[in-house]
């Protein structure tokens, strides 16, 4: 497909086609994406070992506060760049692709600086305990040490989509999942650097993806491309991605101050194992939830392209099958997890302290995950069309507002499984408010 072709094709070509022609490449990237996540906790546990699984837990919130930053800019950036597109002007389009990687390189910098400054601090904070802060210092430092080339990896995969790009955006992410579990076992078993070769890995498989991307906005062939005078920062441009980029950047921050209180709680009521079993649930759970990423990311361009052209028709139908599609998809989470969950979790580990705690926990978490997948896609809705604050809203809801009281109140009643028990009670909720949300919304679109 030719990128010259998108602005009208986005318009124009059959909606349920051009969803399963974009949605397709990024769901397979984005399924690709987590299997990267799920392949280093895998070879850390079944290589390393369980408390070094509870180290990886630990680093979540961070990597998240670092996914944040990224999000922000990548997401944003992509958003902005669909709806200029709908609305023909190609010359923000592309100061908006150049100002993706300046943005990258100072956010990405600057984070990465800091937390290796206070790394310790922080990780203590975050749950660690004596036994687990070594296993999490390692991994974090090279991660860190990597974390402009993570930045602009992800951003310039988030503008390929947005570009007219998906599969190149999908090829991007198969060949880093690829790339990275080739090169795990390479580190950690054969130059046996444990826990820290996991992370150079994952550094090293980034970095030859970045270039790949590098080379492809290099080409002056593309539709958009690097151009000279577009790396210059403008002010518009900065505050419009950051702007739109706030609902993700708030969503993954918040994931990072959850994610904290869990470990936190998790400590306390169940010690570094219940750490390690929050980590497991967390990457399987993750796997689904991404597939459910990657069906909002291919109705994005599609939803932002026909609300700049005010196509509302083609709008609200694009919504309405990806919102059938996410059901689908975390309704068969809670039934894999439901009916198989010991099988699942022995992919990380054969600790049988660590897979009973882990059985234990993924079956409450998952018990309202066949709503999630709504929620998720109205969120995602609204930020696609350029309504930031309304998607900042929904997710603040489901992450902070509901969720973070859940957290401090049931463990009081119920200990461990309080702690499980308010993630499935906060979604329940969050899908309350997305659906009276999206409701609302749909009376004004037919005003």
């Amino acid at each position: 497909m030719s990128a010259k072709k998108t602005p009208t094709e986005l318009g124009t070509e059959n909606v349920g086609k051009l969803l399963t022609q974009y949605a397709v490449p990024a769901i397979i990237a984005m399924t690709a994406a987590s299997l990267y996540n799920m392949v280093d906790s895998i070879f850390i546990g079944q290589g390393v070992g369980a408390l070094a699984i509870s180290g990886l837990a630990v680093t979540f919130p961070l990597m998240n506060l670092s996914v944040a930053f990224g999000a922000m800019v990548g997401v944003g950036a992509s958003t902005l760049i669909s709806v200029k597109l709908g609305q023909h002007d190609y010359k923000t389009a592309q100061t908006v692709l150049g100002n993706v990687i300046t943005l990258n390189v100072i956010l990405g910098t600057l984070f990465g600086a800091a937390s290796l400054c206070f790394l310790d601090p922080i990780l203590y904070f975050f749950g660690a305990s004596e036994a687990t802060i070594g296993y999490a210092r390692e991994y974090m430092e090279i991660i860190l040490l990597g974390n402009v080339i993570t930045h602009s990896y992800l951003g310039l995969n988030a503008v390929l989509r947005s570009a007219g790009h998906p599969r190149t955006a999908m090829n991007a992410t198969i060949l880093t999942v690829v790339l990275n579990t080739l090169l795990d076992p390479l580190f950690i078993y054969v130059f046996d650097m444990g826990i820290r070769g996991a992370a150079v890995a994952t550094v090293l498989a980034q970095v030859v993806s970045l270039v790949w991307q590098l080379k492809i906005f290099s080409n002056p062939n593309e539709f958009l491309h690097f151009r000279h005078g577009s790396f210059a920062l403008h002010s518009k441009i900065v505050k419009d991605t950051l702007a739109i980029g706030l609902s993700p950047f708030l969503m993954n921050t918040c994931a990072c101050l959850v994610v904290i209180i869990i470990n936190r709680g998790l400590a306390l009521h169940g010690g570094d194992l219940a750490i390690g079993a929050y980590g497991i649930i967390n990457r399987i759970v993750f796997f689904f939830t991404m597939i459910v990423m990657g069906l909002n990311q291919g109705m994005q361009p599609i939803a932002g392209y026909n609300y700049g052209a005010q196509l509302f028709d083609r709008m609200r139908q694009v919504l309405r099958y990806t919102i059938y599609g996410a059901t689908g998809i975390t309704t068969l989470c809670f039934v894999v997890c439901l009916l198989f969950p010991e099988f699942c979790i022995r992919m990380f580990t054969t600790d049988e302290q660590l897979v009973a705690l882990s059985v234990q926990g993924m079956r409450i978490v998952v018990c309202m995950f066949p709503i999630i997948g709504f929620q998720m896609v109205t969120a995602n809705f609204f930020q696609s069309i350029g309504h930031a604050g309304k998607s900042i809203f929904l997710s603040l809801t489901r992450q902070l507002l509901f969720l973070i009281p859940l957290l401090i109140l049931l463990p009081r009643f119920w200990g461990l499984n309080g702690i499980w028990m308010a993630m499935p009670a906060s979604d329940f909720i969050a899908s309350l408010v997305a659906g009276t949300m999206l409701l609302h919304q749909y009376k004004r679109f037919g005003k």
